[in-house]
């Protein structure tokens, strides 16, 4: 029997650019703009959803302000367990990512993921954090150290890999070679040579590994850092590196598709490329 998959990104602007407001209203403020967004979701049948990274506040990384330190969170904890509530409603998987505290002083850039019956299945944290003019996220993450986990959800099995870690090919692999039929990429990415990339590196990765792959970005302006305008451009490609749905630049957006599992093997049946690997010629990878 055919396998179809349900997929669903939602990218999301900030209604709230007042700074001076305290962190929790600003995190309550995009929680609650995500609701309706997320039971669309639900009402158009998607089955996996993924939200764009640190869903429930700003971007905050462009400044060095201590006081963003307050919007970390448990994982899993309250929104994370909130969000999959309503998703359960629906039998709808659900990836979240949020500002995670394991403890404090100890913060990840993290996205946990819940399967169809609100189900906690676990979290990935984010591998690879940039520290360069206008992104200065060693300020705010440790860099993961859960390593690239796959979840198995009630309709596929998801991997999830954050912003930045696009840019780095290991990764990508070993989500393929750890069992990914569907990787998602919640992303906080603003227009320049980074948009460039966008829609060169996933569908890379997709084709590379036989796998679909989600990439979600946020849209609009967000004050005061004034990083510049994200946007948006949130889609799925398919494991031929197809552009299967795409959102525009400047809107909130639910992005739905359907995809054919299926495709999966017939990709990889047609290019042997996890066959034709040569692990034992690549030691050197590690000690650079």
């Amino acid at each position: 029997m055919p396998r179809k998959l349900v997929g669903g990104l939602i990218q999301c602007s900030n209604p709230v650019n007042d700074e001076s407001l305290p962190v929790a209203k600003i995190k309550q403020a995009m929680f609650d703009k995500h609701v309706p967004l997320i039971e669309e979701a639900g009402g158009k049948g998607v089955q996996v959803l993924c939200l764009q990274e640190i869903f429930n506040g700003p971007y905050f990384c462009p400044g060095q302000d201590k006081r963003w330190y307050d919007a970390a969170e448990s994982v899993p904890g309250p929104t994370t367990d909130a969000v999959a509530k309503i998703a359960k409603k629906y039998q709808m998987a659900v990836v979240v990512p949020v500002y995670e505290q394991e403890m404090p002083g100890v913060l990840y850039n993290t996205a946990a993921v819940y399967d169809a019956d609100g189900s906690y299945l676990g979290k990935y944290r984010k591998n690879h954090i940039p520290h360069t003019s206008g992104f200065w996220e060693k300020y705010y993450f440790k860099p993961g150290n859960l390593g690239y986990p796959v979840f198995e959800t009630r309709y596929a099995k998801v991997g999830v890999y954050i912003c930045y870690d696009r840019h780095f090919p290991e990764g990508a692999r070993a989500l393929g070679l750890n069992g990914a039929e569907i990787v998602f990429n919640p992303s906080a990415t603003t227009a320049g040579m980074s948009q460039h990339l966008w829609k060169l590196e996933q569908p890379a990765h997709a084709v590379a590994n036989g796998y679909f792959l989600g990439a979600i970005n946020r849209v609009g302006t967000e004050a005061p850092w004034n990083i510049g305008r994200f946007f948006g451009s949130s889609y799925f490609v398919d494991p031929r590196g197809t552009f299967v749905a795409e959102a525009n630049e400047h809107d909130d957006a639910l992005v739905v598709a359907e995809m054919d599992l299926d495709m999966i093997q017939e990709v990889r049946n047609t290019w042997q490329f996890f066959r034709d690997r040569r692990p034992e010629t690549y030691g050197r990878l590690t000690e650079l």
